[in-house]
């Protein structure tokens, strides 16, 4: 039986109970009330102008606000968004006792007047835990609580709300104009720096949100964005206020009916899990797991990380070593586990995570399939290991080799020529001696042939010409001590690494030597090239073909010197056609 664990959210580990449904019946029930009261207020005022209007868009934000957050807060009790929404529907409801022709309600209603757009902003930037996880957005809410309400209350002090103002201190009202106007700019540019959030954290996920997601982002930032036109429109005193206004609290009221299509759309996910089981039965392959899954849980940004517990490492499908993300990236990991073993984790939109059944059911119906992918990752992950494995071989073979080379010419070939150097300095000596000088002579022939012979035995133990002249170099000489006329084409623009310049040198040493063993040949042609980040050997002879290629061991060590460098050696040798050797080697341009 395949179970899911889940990642806790950042905040807390704890799963809150839902709150009671008295409770939640209570509240809507307030929210009616609060709403009914304020279509009275605004049909009894005499401070307000077309107030069926001006009382249905009331309505509009108090009931949406209120009527989402007991949704949310039902559905979603860990999230303290639910409770964050409907007070921002209250607080809407109580700036609007500023309508009220009695001076107390009057007056802790403009008193509060900045008090709904500080709601907006903090539910907007809290989403989706309810909580400001960024020192910079808890400064920028902090910053709209104390010039919102606090100057408010400083405005009130002035007696910035008329003569009848209950609880004015003095009256200074160009002194509380300037105060309003500070507010009015201030609010703008908080809410524009909401926006900027908003910005930021889209261009920082680096990936394509998921479409309830983008939705509800792009309803916040209009809500914001109408937010500061709305204050600086009432600062600069620019005519349209209140058709500004009307369209404002209308976008305003918006931002909760997003919020609850995706609390919809999440509910409507879960059938997607039929669906996905559906594909599973059909046994995807590892590398459409993934788009499987992504379709099931609506997240296009959706990544996997498979656990290698020989490894003791996560990777991706292709074996390569990847980490987790932390818990401030912007990304949510959701572990998973089949029969008590970690198999999987979910890399995803951190909004899933207020989708726990939906995460559950998507992770046990893959459970398998996942399983099936972790294998494939962990036989890359063999592979890639296995493939440094060689490479490092071939590294430290053609170390030691290059060390061998350079003992015997600076040992062995050197005490070579100083004998050889020495017996002539003593035929000088022995003059007439006709006898003497005839075998001293011989003695020192022997020496050039074998310091002819060890010199071969270097060059076929590391070509030192390769490294300290090139690849091209090192063919030209190679090419002219070949058993047949050689064509050389070599088409190199700068040093390639040593280890492919050693490999192509051996290549054409190996091939140039089979054509004077094996091929009969009276001619070849050798080409090198670099093209499309590989490099390109070809060795063609015009000899009687038939090569053998699954017998010897020298086309075998070749292939294997090629392969050990990601490369692919082919062979075509029909009999009466000649042969012709092709090998291709990535190279990084």
């Amino acid at each position: 039986m395949a179970s899911v664990a889940l990642a806790p959210p950042a905040d807390t580990g704890l799963i809150r109970a839902p709150p009671k449904p008295l409770l939640l019946v209570a509240i809507a029930l307030a929210g009616g009330a609060a709403a009914g009261f304020a279509v009275v207020l605004a049909l009894t005022s005499d401070h307000v102008r077309e107030p069926e209007v001006q009382a249905a868009l009331i309505v509009w934000v108090i009931l949406a606000y209120v009527l989402a957050g007991v949704i949310a807060w039902w559905r979603r009790p860990e999230s303290r968004l639910g409770p964050l929404m409907i007070a921002a529907g209250f607080g809407t409801f109580v700036s609007m006792l500023g309508w009220s022709n009695n001076e107390l309600l009057r007056t802790i209603g403009q008193t509060l007047d900045f008090l709904p757009p500080i709601l907006f902003l903090h539910v907007f930037l809290a989403y989706p835990s309810g909580r400001l996880e960024r020192p910079s957005e808890r400064v920028i809410v902090a910053a709209a609580y104390l010039t919102g309400i606090g100057l408010g209350v400083v405005r009130m002090l002035l007696g910035g709300f008329g003569p009848d103002s209950v609880f004015k201190l003095t009256t200074e009202p160009g002194v509380a104009d300037v105060v309003l106007r500070v507010q009015l700019v201030t609010s703008a540019a908080l809410a524009l720096a909401g926006v900027g959030v908003f910005v930021v954290r889209r261009r920082g996920t680096g990936r394509p949100l998921r479409r309830s997601l983008a939705l509800l982002h792009d309803s916040f930032a209009l809500a914001l964005v109408m937010i500061a036109v709305l204050a600086m429109r009432a600062a600069l005193g620019i005519s349209g206020f209140e058709t500004i206004q009307r369209i404002t609290f209308f976008v305003v009221g918006l931002a909760p009916l997003a919020f609850l299509v995706g609390l919809l759309q999440a509910r409507l996910a879960r059938s997607a899990v039929g669906d996905l089981l559906v594909e599973l039965r059909a046994d995807p392959a590892p590398s459409d797991l993934r788009d499987a899954l992504a379709r099931a849980l609506r997240d296009p940004s959706l990544r996997l990380a498979y656990w290698l517990p020989q490894f003791r490492s996560w990777a991706d499908l292709d074996g390569r070593a990847m980490e987790l993300p932390s818990e401030d990236s912007g990304r949510a990991t959701t572990l998973i586990d089949r029969d008590g073993e970690r198999v999987a984790a979910l890399l995803h939109d951190p909004a899933l995570r207020d989708e726990r059944e939906l995460l559950d059911a998507v992770g046990a119906a893959a459970a398998i399939a996942l399983e099936n992918g972790r294998l494939h990752a962990e036989l890359r992950a063999r592979l890639e290991e296995l493939k440094g494995s060689r490479a490092r071989i071939v590294d430290a073979g053609q170390n030691e080799r290059r060390r061998l080379e350079r003992n015997l010419h600076d040992g062995a070939q050197q005490r070579l020529v100083a004998l050889s150097l020495e017996l002539s300095l003593l035929e000088e000596q022995l003059g007439a001696d006709s006898h003497a000088s005839a075998r001293l002579g011989q003695a020192r022939r022997e020496i050039a042939t074998s310091l002819e012979e060890l010199r071969d035995v270097a060059r076929g133990i590391h070509p030192a010409v390769v490294s300290g002249h090139g690849l091209a170099v090192a063919l030209e000489q190679l090419a002219a001590r070949a058993p047949v006329p050689v064509e050389l084409n070599v088409e190199l623009v700068g040093r390639l690494p040593e280890r492919l310049e050693v490999a192509a040198f051996y290549l054409v040493s190996e091939s140039l030597a089979n054509v004077g063993k094996h091929a009969n040949a009276t001619s070849a042609t050798v080409e090198v090239a670099r093209t499309n980040g590989q490099v390109v050997v070809e060795v063609i002879d015009n000899g009687i073909g038939g090569a053998d290629t699954e017998r010897g061991s020298g086309l075998r060590g070749l292939a294997d010197r090629v392969e050990a460098l990601d490369g692919r050696l082919r062979i075509w040798s029909p009999k009466g056609g000649g042969t012709r050797l092709r090998a291709e080697i990535p190279c990084a341009s």
